[in-house]
């Protein structure tokens, strides 16, 4: 996932880039930008963020352009990003203990649609290491004096080893870890690469995570003097019914937000093509459609204050629009990136910009 050059250059050099193994390329990228961040060699993919302020589960976001989690897992390279323009940026998934995910290969480019399969498994050092990461990053100091400094979400998850019964416990011990340093904190229970995590996105089961979530967040809360909003990330694989039950329970336990969607299992956009077979989540253009039903149906089941961020197949300002006017408040970009580049961040928060201030 090459990221580290001029946007202007990105198109020349993306087809050189694109014959290494993807998470080879992936795993190089991060370690450039972890090199270079807070350095004069961080020009090479800098950009002035784009001033677009909207307030949001009780937070100002400095425009509505983020990062998704995923990209960045062990927060190495926080800085980077903040210096590409983005208002905001979610790091993670972090799990409790270390875990190295699912075998290799596991990532796989589908280029002719814009697209991914991965099925990384939350591969990840672990809570201790990911908190020492986010403490070193110096966005905060870069952001005072100015109205609304970069904002980050702190995303957690549970160990493949845990069983799902016991799942709460993974989810209580990333939350009491992340919460101090976070200014949003999403529960991940969409991920299609850890064995039945998406179970946790059924009735009960999501009823007795929030519930628990909800109940230390209270403790936490009192304890740092500060009010973390909670959001939750779900699947683009639901039906309606679905969508409805997940909407009744996030307001039921006062969760802050949700995050729609993480990847899709369905292959009917890629049918024939390479790689397309593989297991593990489809992400970028053919998930668009899917994404932006699911935060339709949200929308109509939560009403009009409840916070939306919106991800999946935004590959162009246009598709960061119609991801707004499906019913988003902000976006989050990933797969974007790897086709677009850096360029990308400023393209899209530039467009929300110029269609607000026409609305």
């Amino acid at each position: 996932m090459p990221l580290l050059m001029p946007s202007s250059l990105y198109g020349l050099a993306r087809p050189f880039l694109f014959g290494f193994d993807p998470e080879h390329a992936h795993e190089l990228t991060l370690d450039g930008l972890a090199r270079t961040q807070n350095t004069p060699l961080a020009c090479a993919y800098s950009a002035p963020r784009v001033n677009d302020p909207v307030q949001l589960a009780g937070l100002s976001f400095p425009n509505r352009v983020g990062l998704a989690a995923g990209l960045d897992k062990n927060a190495r390279c926080i800085d980077a990003f903040a210096a590409m323009g983005f208002g905001f940026v979610e790091v993670g998934t972090v799990t409790p203990k270390a875990q190295p995910g699912n075998p290799k290969p596991r990532m796989f480019r589908l280029p002719q649609r814009d697209a991914l399969i991965n099925r990384l498994g939350f591969n990840n050092e672990g809570l201790d290491a990911f908190l020492a990461n986010v403490q070193k990053a110096r966005f905060r100091k870069a952001g005072r004096g100015t109205t609304s400094p970069m904002l980050l979400g702190l995303n957690i998850g549970k160990n493949a080893a845990t069983p799902i019964e016991r799942a709460v416990d993974d989810y209580l011990l990333c939350l009491d870890g992340v919460y101090p340093h976070a200014d949003y904190v999403t529960i991940n229970i969409s991920s299609p690469n850890t064995a039945n995590l998406r179970t946790l996105q059924s009735d009960e089961a999501l009823d007795a995570l929030l519930g628990a979530v909800a109940e230390r967040r209270e403790a936490l809360a009192a304890r740092h003097n500060k009010r973390s909003p909670l959001f939750v990330k779900i699947a683009p694989d639901l039906d309606e019914a679905q969508v409805a039950v997940i909407a009744a329970t996030l307001k039921r336990h006062g969760m802050d937000g949700v995050i729609a969607t993480n990847t899709t299992l369905a292959r009917d956009a890629v049918k024939g093509l390479p790689h397309a077979d593989e297991a593990g989540g489809l992400s970028g253009a053919p998930v668009r459609e899917a994404s932006n039903r699911v935060v339709t149906q949200l929308r109509a089941a939560l009403g009009s204050g409840f916070p939306i961020i919106g991800v999946g197949g935004i590959l162009s300002a246009a598709d960061a629009e119609a991801k707004i006017a499906a019913g988003a408040d902000v976006v989050q970009i990933y797969t974007g990136l790897i086709y677009r580049g850096p360029a990308l961040v400023r393209e899209a928060a530039q467009a929300l910009l110029r269609d607000r201030s026409q609305a």
